[in-house]
This record gives C-alpha cells, structure tokens and sequence, in this order.
C-alpha cells in the first residue's frame, strides 16, 4: 500500500507518465477540432460504455476531451499533475494537491467520465457558495459537452432538488447530501424521494468533511415536551459554583466534574435528594450550564444573532444557521446569554458522516493537507492518500515558531509585524483561531493606524468574503481571516484582476439602481478611464426600459450571469443591456490586468505572501492549510507563527516545561524563543491532540457501526414497502410471525414450573386482542390442541378475519385497504425507530460504566443493542397487526369519510 511505503509524488507521477503523455496527444489533436465534433465525443463515449466496453479503458479519450473542451471555453491548458489527480481520483483515492493547483478544474476529469454510466456523480464542497460557483464554473465544460449539471442549494424545494440529483453530475454541500438521505428514507410515498443511488463522489476539502465534521453524526429531530425552565435554574446554580473546589474542568477532554462537596452544595440549592435520581435528573443540566460559562465561549464557539445562538464551525471559522448543539447542551448557552430559549429535540434519524459516504460504491477526494490523517482514511474509509507534486515547486520559507512568555507580548510582536509588512509593503494574512481573537488584533491595527480587511464569522464580515480573499494578495494590504479552511478563493499576488472587474460592475448597479443613490466607488479606487466607463454603462442601462423594470435581485442576478458566463442569450433583457454590461467589463478587466500585472511584480520582488499564524491550531492539517495560502504556483513567499506559554495548546500540553526553561535561562517577557527542539515539542502535543480526535472519531464509528447495520436493515425494509404496489402480503407476514412468536413464548413458558393456567389464557388473550378475533371464541378450546395445531387454527382464523376486514374496507372506498396498509406499516415503522434511537442513545451514554465491571463496553453495547432491535421489529409486527385488524371508517357531518 502507498499509505506504508514512501508516497513520492514524483514516483507517482512517472508511473503514470505514460498514460498522461497519451492523453496529452489526443488533447492536442481534439483542440483542433470544430465544436460539434468535439460535443458528439460524449455521446460516441456512451454507447461505447453500453457496448459492453470498460471505463478504464474509455479514460484517455474521456479526458483528452476535457481537456480540449477547457482550452477552446476558458484557454486554460492543464498540468499534467492535475491529469494525474484525475486519474488518481478516478481509482478511489484521495489527491493531496496543494493550494492554487487547481482542484476545481481536475475534478472535472474523472467527473466526466464517470458521468457517462450515467449513475450520477456528486462533488461534495464544504458550503453553499462554493457549490454554487463551481456548478456555474464547471457547469460550462458539462452543458458543452451535453452532460447535465445539477445544483443543491439550502432553500430548495422536495422537486427542485430531485430534478438537480437526477442530472449526471451534481454539486452539494455534505450536509445537505446527509439530510437528504436521512429525509428520504422518513418519506412515506415515493413521490417524496429525491435521492437516486449512491455511485461515485469526489470531496473537495476531504479532511475537512471526513476527518473534522466527522466528529459529530447528522441529526433530524423534532421538538420534544421537555420544559425549559430547569435550563434556566441551572445556569443560576452554575453561577454561584465555585470552581476547583465543586467542580474541575478537565480541558483535555473538555469535560466538567462535579465533587462531592458541588454536589451537596446543587441538591441544597434544588432542595432535592439526589440530582442523579432518575425520574426527575439535574446532573445533566447542571453539568451543561457549566460547559456553557467555561468550555463554550462567546465569539469563538458561537455568536449571538438576531437573538439566536449560531454556532460557529471551528475549522473554517464560518457560521452554521439551523445547526444544534445536541443533549440540551445549546439550551443551556442560550440560558447563559439570555435569549429565548428553544425547546429541546428529540432524534428522528441520524447517521454518522463516516457510515453515510460508506454508502458510495466509489468515494475519493481532494484537499491540500491528507497526508497527516492517512492512517484514518485507510482504517475507515479503506482509501489511500496519495501525495501529488506542484507542477512548480514551492519556494515559500516557513520560519521558525517565535514562543513569548505571556499572550500580550506575542500580540505586541504581531501588530509590530503587520507594521513592519505594511511599511515594506508586503501583502499580509493573519489568520486567528476565532472571532475574538480576530477582532482583539483588528482593535490593535487601529491604535497603529494600519488599514485591514477582517475576515471572520461576523455577518457584515462574511458578505465581504470572496471580495476581501481576492484582493489579499494586493502590494500593503493586510488581512485578517479566522480558520482558512475552504476559503475557495485563491489568494493571487497583486489582486485578482476578473474579481475586481466583477465587484465594480455589481457595485455600481446596486448602488444606482437598487439603493437609488449615486455610485460610492472608494472602496475600489476606480480611475478615471474605469469612472467613464461606468458612467456609460449606467446611463445605456437606465435608458433600457426592459433593465428597469426587473427585479433588485434579478438585476444582481442577470449582471453576475452576464459578466461569468460572458454570453448575449438571455430572455431577461435585450442584447442591448447585455452587450453594455460585456464591453464595461472586458474593458475594465483589461485596465485592472494591466494594474495588477505591475502589482505582481512589485510584490514577487518584496518576497510575496507574508502569513502569520497567531495560534498553532490542535490540528497540524489547519496550520498547513493557513501555510499554505503563500507560495502559491511557485510564487515567492513566507510564513510564521507567534506563540505565547497562554495559548491553548501550550498550557494544556506541557508549556510549564518551556517556562521553566525560559526562567531558568532568565529570559525577559518581550524576548521569544526561537527552537528546533521547542518546534518538535509541538508537533508532539498537536499529534497528542489529533490522536486523541482519531480516537474519539474511531470510538464514534465502532458505536454508530452496530446502529449502521440496524438502520439498513431498518431502511431496506421501507424500501421494499415504499416501492411495493401490494404490501398485503407483507401484513399477512408480519401477523403470521407474531403468531408464532407468541406460540414460540407459550411453549418457553409452558416449560417453566411456575406456569398457571392464569398465564395460559392470558397469552391466549393477548392474541385474541393483537388479531382481533372474535370474541365468541371460547379460549378454553386452545387448552384441548396441539402446539402445531393452534399455530395452525390462529393463522387460518388470522387470514379469515383480515380478508373479512379488507372486504369490509373495499366496499366503503375501493382501494383504501391498500393505502392504509403502506401507511400504518411506515408510520409504525418509523415511531418505533424513534424509539429506538432514543434507547440507544440512552445505552451509549450508560455501557461506558460497565468497564469498571471487567466488561468490555462494546461487547456489551453490541449484545444489547441486538436485543432491543429484536423487541423493536417484535413490537412493529404487534403494533401494525393490532391496528390493521381494527381499522374502520367513520363518516362525519359533512360526509367526508375518514379512517380510525
């Protein structure tokens, strides 16, 4: 395996030579060809593939026609590294391919390829915007090719996002991927569905989704009776809590312990026994309010908007509107911050990130930093991660970490280094670890009157974000960013000229035509050749009768159209107002190439990027991430990070150690330490960290592992209902089985020496009730048959009863007999499922304690959950007979009929 020998990117890459060479020819040659016959390759490819030919060997001429297909719309010629990572997407692996390589543009080889089975693809991005982008980005080499693409966007409706994962390749986000399957399989008629099977899936940011989301499964609940009233009197107890002496934190594990002298001290205060007791418990509550004043903080761990707590994904730095914190944990903060507090919800389904892309028959990836996290993604994903080489190599310089005493002076030394940057003139990304911090060094820039973008989680931050990433490469602009993680946007030295063009365009139209207020450009510093044209494109757009009776949004919409898909068809407006927007941008972006290609220059002879990095992140893979935005395609470039003893990971991870040597050194407050040694030591705790994570996430996916082949299982039979016109047999199953069930229970118990004729006719009783037998029916006749006999006598007088009963049905309203069936069985189906979920989460919480019984959890979590599923389908075969033998219909007022 690549994962255990030496992964050279080089080596890689000369065992693929020869077949990058070959597609390189044909690329060469299909350049030259007229459009149509480089659009009919697709459905030449197609019929190949129905011919019975196999896909590997349909690879070269797949990809030489992207390729040519990406030269003739956007005159880009791909490296061969990037047709190696298509290959090597294409085999099932992950492409580490470092930042501003070009993932997006070689995810479209083995995209198109495995889109000509005609199975559907599915590129999975980490938000919204960039799943938008690339569709409408990438989506021109498709619809060129005659391949359709799809887009799943956040509002969209049960139709729009079926009819978008039934075209051959999509683009969605892993979240709305996850919910969609958890919502399909809690339809209850197919028109709901909107998923099709899982065949092939490329995921860009691949750590990010599997590795970081990974951590905590996807969720669909629904409200719960819970009061929320104990929220709020926990948060006052947690108040008056002292820490060290009734409580510890154990950071390491972001845990709270209550001692015995807290625990006194909370019943005193709830004026109650026992807060462990289990029909009335507190622990749990209590034990959240203080996770919520200690381990969760205000804008790091989340902010408070429009009255709302939203979290805030700690990796990418990006808020995640309609996302919870489970087990009562986001009540108690938002108890803390005082605001209307929700009520709790209860699981209606879920599935862990790891189980649910186990789904794809083929899975691979992309990101810029894997290779740490290999041993995960072979373990649990059973894929490979395979190191690419730059096509040019990376010259950045990565400097020594700089440690100081006290978090202070490590700010002090930060802003002094922006203010050395910014006079050099050297563009500058600062990346923090959370808004707080982002914003505590903004405030610093401003003693230093230094001009800043501030790129974070804030609202009015996060609408800047594309604009702000794309002009960070200009010569004395400093950045701050949180958590760089899938930013998407490549950080281009001297500015990104198409971006710029493109912002100045919209500006001007929202500001004339939207908000009704001459054009404020300073933010762009436009000149005057850039003014004239603007003028000239305002006034030809107002004097367009068909421009000004649109839409705000659809002017926005139609503008960023036109100035992206650089086309003239649009049944929006005239030519005339397409043809204005065109030639402002085309002549514009011509100024703005000319200003940033002398920008460039003047940057690249300073040394290029300059990164800071605040905080070492608990993951080396985000550090990277931040590292690698500088030196960029062989871009000059550096980088360096400023650490104090105060820092997280330092204090929890052995940073008393380096204070003592500092003291013992008599090293002052404002003097760092500079130290191969002081680096390893880092790295050391930062894989303490991610080993720790891996743990959590393996024990995670063991757990979820028992609960996966239970909801299959689960899942496999609502299908079967779902898709089946005829589920009568399917009921005479299910009551057949509780029959013998039931039989199978007599006979156990007929063996016990304790059994009474009592407890006979009861269980006679039971199955008098559960088939609704008729009561005329004497149970003293059972005491005179066989065992087989009365399995026999119970299953003809089952099928008597319930063709009696489906008669009955029939006559009232034809056809309702076979609609009720389908619906009790999947609402029963799906209740007692809820349950269940419920019990497991319960048996998870609790098995942990069996450990100190020399019992392994897992063991005994596996014994016992196979236990309850089997109580679980018993009671889904009771339930479902129960109320199929007893449904009637009853006619109301006003002569509707309804069933019962």
């Amino acid at each position: 395996m690549f994962n255990l020998l030496t992964n050279s990117g080089n080596k890689v890459l000369r065992q693929n030579e020869k077949q990058i060479h070959q597609i390189k020819t044909l690329a060469s040659e299909m350049a030259m060809w007229e459009d149509i016959k480089l659009q009919s390759q697709t459905q030449k490819l197609k019929t190949q593939l129905k011919n019975g030919s196999d896909i590997n060997d349909l690879l070269p001429e797949a990809f030489a026609t992207v390729m040519a297909t990406c030269q003739k719309l956007f005159a880009i010629k791909l490296f061969d590294v990037q047709i190696l990572g298509g290959i090597l997407l294409h085999k099932g692996n992950i492409a580490e391919m470092k930042t501003g390589e070009g993932k997006t543009l070689t995810a479209t080889l083995p995209a198109y390829l495995n889109a000509l089975t005609g199975q559907g693809v599915h590129i999975v991005t980490v938000n919204d915007y960039l799943a938008k982008r690339d569709a409408e980005w990438m989506g021109k080499i498709y619809t060129f090719l005659d391949i359709s693409t799809g887009l799943i966007q956040q509002n969209m409706t049960a139709d729009q996002r079926k009819s978008n994962y039934d075209k051959e390749i999509t683009y969605v986000t892993n979240s709305e991927l996850g919910f969609d399957y958890l919502r399909d399989n809690m339809a209850i008629d197919t028109h709901e569905l909107v998923q099709r099977n899982f065949y092939f899936c490329i995921i860009d940011e691949v750590d990010s989704i599997l590795i970081d989301e990974a951590r905590t499964p996807l969720i669909i609940s629904g409200p719960s009776d819970i009061p929320t009233n104990k929220y709020i009197k926990s948060n006052q107890l947690a108040q008056k809590l002292i820490i060290n002496e009734d409580y510890e934190i154990d950071e390491k594990a972001k845990n709270i312990i209550l001692t015995d002298t807290g625990i006194k001290v909370c019943e005193t205060f709830l004026n109650i026994s026992n807060i462990y007791q289990i029909d009335d418990p507190w622990a749990q509550y209590i034990l959240n309010a203080l996770k919520a004043q200690h381990l969760f903080l205000k804008d790091r761990n989340y902010i408070v908007k429009n009255n709302q707590v939203v979290i805030v994904d700690e990796f990418t730095g990006r808020i995640m509107p309609g996302r919870r914190w489970s087990d009562g944990l986001h009540q108690a903060i938002e108890a803390k911050e005082n605001v209307s507090i929700q009520q709790e919800n209860q699981t209606l389904a879920s599935i862990t990130y790891q189980n649910f892309f186990l789904l794809y028959n083929k899975l691979s990836g992309m990101t810029g930093t894997a290779s740490t996290e290999s041993q995960e993604f072979e373990k649990i994903y059973k894929i490979n991660v395979m190191t690419i080489p730059t096509n040019k190599e990376c010259i950045r310089i990565d400097l020594p970490d700089l440690v100081y005493k006290q978090e202070y002076n490590k700010w002090a030394a930060i802003a002094n280094e922006c203010y050395d940057m910014y006079q050099i003139g050297r563009p500058t990304l600062i990346g923090t670890t959370n808004v707080e911090k982002s914003e505590l060094l903004a405030k610093l820039l401003d003693e230093y009157k230094l001009p800043y973008n501030l790129l974070n989680a804030k609202p009015e931050n996060v609408e800047k974000e594309s604009e702000i990433i794309a002009q960070a490469g200009q010569s004395k602009t400093l950045t701050i960013a949180t958590n760089m993680a899938g930013r998407g946007t490549d950080i281009i030295l001297g500015g990104n000229p198409e971006k710029y063009s493109q912002l100045i365009i919209l500006k001007t139209i929202k500001d004339y035509f939207i908000d009704q207020r001459e054009p404020i450009l300073d933010d762009y510093k436009p000149n005057t050749e850039i003014q004239l044209h603007l003028q000239t494109l305002v006034k030809s757009l107002e004097a367009d009768i068909t421009f000004n009776e649109m839409h705000s949004d659809q002017i926005i919409l139609f503008a960023e159209t036109c100035i992206m898909n650089n086309t003239s068809n649009t049944s929006q407006s005239s030519e005339h107002t397409v043809q204005h927007i065109q030639n402002a941008y085309i002549k514009i972006l011509e100024i703005y190439r000319q200003i940033c290609l002398i920008d460039r220059d003047h940057v690249v002879k300073l040394g290029g990027l300059h990164v800071i990095g605040t905080e070492r992140h608990e993951s080396r893979r985000i550090d990277n991430q931040l590292r690698g935005r500088a030196g960029r395609q062989g871009d000059p470039g550096s980088s360096r990070f400023f650490l104090s003893l105060e820092d997280n990971l330092l204090r929890i991870f052995g940073g008393d150690k380096i204070l003592q040597l500092m003291e013992t050194l008599n090293i002052d407050d404002e003097t760092p330490i500079e130290s191969a040694i002081l680096n390893r030591s880092l790295n050391n705790a930062q894989k303490k960290v991610e080993s720790y994570y891996y743990d959590i996430r393996k024990q995670l996916f063991e757990y979820d592992e028992v609960l996966n082949n239970q909801r299959q299982a689960i899942y496999a039979e609502r299908n079967r209902i779902l898709y089946s016109t005829y589920v009568r047999d399917c009921l005479i199953e299910y009551g057949e089985s509780t029959i013998e069930e039931i039989i199978n229970f007599y006979k156990k118990e007929k063996t016990n020496t304790s059994h009474t004729q009592v407890q006979e006719k009861e269980i006679y009783q039971k199955i008098q009730t559960i088939l609704n037998l008729p009561t005329e029916f004497s149970i003293d006749l059972f005491t005179q048959m066989h065992e087989q006999e009365i399995e026999c006598f119970l299953r003809e007088q089952f099928r008597i009863t319930y063709d009696l009963r489906e008669a009955y049905l029939e006559q009232l309203r034809p056809g309702l007999v076979r609609q009720l069936e389908k619906y009790y069985l999947l609402q029963q189906i799906d209740t007692a499922w809820q349950e269940h979920l419920e019990k497991m989460a319960n048996l998870r919480e609790s098995i942990g304690w069996r450990s100190y019984g020399q019992q392994d959890p897992l063991t005994e979590y596996k014994n016992e959950a196979f236990a309850l599923f089997i109580k679980m389908i018993t009671y889904i075969r009771e339930t479902v007979s129960y109320f199929i033998m007893r449904s009637r219909l009853v006619i109301d007022p006003e002569k509707t009929i309804k069933s019962s």
